[in-house]
């Protein structure tokens, strides 16, 4: 489990935000992010990568119905509960868009943490990974944090006010160590908030 770090704090002299990480808590991070994208990519709506980009922005053909994963539905709701008919046609014009900017968010996580120097497989445990955001690219952390958390808190069922559930399992619990990550990108998303601020 990750431990707890400083999380993003910001230079004095710059506009940038810094957080160091462990190789663990950095590999992490990269593993959340590519499940994400992962998932992302997984169902139809996804705009192919070697299309020509005025072909793809022209292309209103994504689905009219909402998709099957639990975590997709919250990640892409209906937008009109009531008339299944619009939130069909509202979805086939923004969902392509939609899970493609997701997923390059949080596909710049993986990029900013292997440029920063987390290699494939960490193996040393004394490895720190130096990461520096300016900010639109800490914006974009910061948006796919939420997509994360939103991911991993609909995977475990979190609710508002559930803490002494999740309090109450022991350790060595597979969904407490889950919780823990969920309760740590929380930490996170909130430093980097502050940071930023």
């Amino acid at each position: 489990m990750p431990s707890p770090t400083s999380g993003f704090v910001r230079h004095r002299r710059s506009k940038r935000v810094h957080a160091t990480f462990t190789a663990f808590e950095a590999d992490l991070l990269r593993s959340l992010a590519a499940q994400l994208v992962e998932l992302l990519h997984n169902e139809s709506a996804v705009t192919a990568v070697d299309r020509d980009p005025l072909e793809a922005l022209l292309d209103f053909s994504g689905p009219t119905t909402a998709p099957e994963d639990p975590v997709l539905q919250r990640l892409f709701p209906n937008a009109y509960r009531e008339d299944p008919e619009a939130a069909g046609e509202f979805r086939r014009f923004t969902e392509g868009a939609l899970r493609d900017g997701k997923a390059r968010a949080a596909a710049t996580i993986i990029d900013t943490l292997d440029e920063a120097g987390l290699p494939p497989e960490p193996s040393d445990d004394e490895l720190t990974i130096d990461v520096e955001l300016d900010q639109e690219t800490a914006l974009v952390w910061l948006r796919s944090f939420t997509d994360l958390r939103l991911a991993l808190g609909t995977r475990l069922g979190v609710e508002e006010g559930d803490e002494d559930h999740w309090y109450s399992l022991p350790d060595e619990d597979p969904a407490a160590q889950a919780h823990h990550i969920y309760e740590w990108l929380g930490f996170l998303q909130e430093t980097l908030v502050q940071a930023l601020a």
